[in-house]
């Protein structure tokens, strides 16, 4: 067996499936190696099975918004069982598609996790594989907790195992993660609590984590902000979460830890290739996703950039054009990313934070903001405004940021950010016609706050 190639690539999830598929229509033999499901976090455990459950979920309160909006029907509960069995479907399907299009590249796939033997060897089922590239794309898997009882605890893998809706849920963590799950499970059914140590979303502008935690809390949502947990115990009533404030909080069908993601490096023995790797274990990278060896390289979550599917699948192909399509500058500038929370409703954000803007610009960051109750949810009477948001920057106020938390944000996100992108000013919104009626138009008919 040919045991060599171009490029040997450890990891079948978004970054490694890029990187493989670019460089195999560039004319590179490829070798990847995954001993599981091809498609990675993303389509097996996570923004894929996510998107259909968080649709499920918006299913569930459009029966309650028809109902009060005068709509004669039924509520009724997701039957879990039937909608696993479509959303499982559904993945299969786009695992199946992935290999297929392998298959027809001439990319060797090898089920077996491999290992650095030395700087440019991996070793898999006893069998040493050469080439001069190799890429790691291994992507990263939940932190875990060491608390006492902490194995009581289900992590995200836990909740798309889940084979029914829990009645009571906690959920340790003001993350993305915790609160997309939240709101899932909040929509269909469940009682839940948010128990995090500080502001939801602390990554993001602030704005938009003081408005999901009133939101969220005005759908039931118990949010308790400002306690660490400490440890689980099991009572004979449920699930308890011991803060360390000395509050106890509970009882719980079922704990959920969401405390991040951590680069999944622990198999791949980067100590034979002298691999440096950084404080949360990721593998350091430079502009070019080159790691401190060279010839090889990391990128996707396990580089601990930007943890995003895009990223990764843009990633991996511009460094498949730089080592095989004749584009030695090819690189992914990772500025100006869009990212969307799918929470309820969701959040959309590109670019600069506000504090993040002051503290770099000072006095020349201007700010302008939009509030207001969405028309379907004031002709249900449901509570609640939705926030948009630009930062600016500059006597042109060029936009540096822009934010927003409501109904068909993740839609509205990608246009925008296209023109935050293109460098778009102030004053080009402003410009622009705004379509009526709709939540896009605040974007462009806000005005500038006082004294901003």
């Amino acid at each position: 067996m040919d045991t060599k190639a171009d490029v040997l690539v450890v990891g079948g999830g978004s970054a490694g499936l890029a990187t493989a598929i670019r460089a195999a229509q560039h004319g590179a033999a490829v070798t990847l190696f995954e001993p599981r499901e091809l498609g990675g976090t993303c389509v097996n455990r996570g923004c894929v099975p996510k998107k259909a459950m968080w649709l499920a979920a918006g299913l569930a309160e459009a029966q309650q918004l028809a109902v009060a909006v005068g709509f004669d029907i039924e509520t009724g509960d997701l039957d879990w069982a039937k909608f696993i069995t479509r959303r499982e479907a559904y993945v299969a399907r786009a695992r199946t598609s992935y290999g297929d299009h392998l298959d027809a590249l001439g990319v060797r796939v090898l089920r077996q996790p491999a290992h650095f033997v030395d700087a440019h060897t991996l070793r898999a089922d006893g069998i040493d594989y050469r080439a001069p590239h190799v890429v790691l794309a291994t992507g990263s898997r939940a932190r875990t907790t060491r608390m006492p009882g902490g194995g009581l605890a289900i992590d995200s893998d836990g909740f798309f195992a889940l084979q029914a809706r829990p009645g009571r849920v906690g959920i340790i963590g003001g993350g993305y993660i915790a609160v997309e799950l939240a709101g899932v499970l909040r929509a269909l059914g469940a009682h839940v609590e948010l128990i995090s140590r500080s502001r939801l979303l602390a990554h993001f502008d602030a704005d938009l984590g003081h408005a999901l935690s009133a939101l969220m809390q005005g759908q039931g949502i118990v949010h308790k902000q400002g306690c660490a947990v400490r440890g689980i115990g099991r009572r004979a009533d449920g699930l308890w979460l011991d803060c360390a404030d000395g509050e106890l909080y509970g009882p719980y069908d079922r704990v959920i830890s969401a405390i991040g993601r951590v680069p999944d490096v622990a198999s791949l023995g980067v100590e034979h290739a002298g691999i440096a790797l950084g404080e949360d274990g990721e593998v350091v990278t430079d502009k070019f996703e080159n790691s401190s060896v060279p010839g090889v390289y990391a990128l996707g979550d396990v580089n601990g950039k930007r943890a995003l599917t895009p990223v990764a699948i843009a990633a991996g192909r511009k460094l498949a054009d730089r080592l095989f399509g004749g584009e030695p500058d090819a690189h992914l500038d990772y500025a100006c990313v869009p990212s969307v929370v799918f929470s309820h409703p969701p959040i959309g954000s590109v670019g600069c934070s506000e504090a993040a803007a002051r503290e770099r610009h000072g006095d020349e960051v201007r700010v302008h903001r939009a509030r207001f109750t969405p028309m379907l949810w004031s002709l249900a009477g449901r509570e609640g405004q939705t926030r948009m948001k630009l930062v600016c920057v500059g006597a042109e106020q060029r936009i540096i940021g822009l934010h927003g938390i409501g109904p068909g944000m993740d839609e509205m996100l990608q246009g925008f950010a296209v023109a935050v992108r293109m460098g778009a000013r102030y004053a080009d919104f402003l410009d622009t016609v705004a379509i009526h009626p709709t939540s896009a138009e605040e974007f462009v008919t806000m005005r500038q706050e006082p004294g901003s």
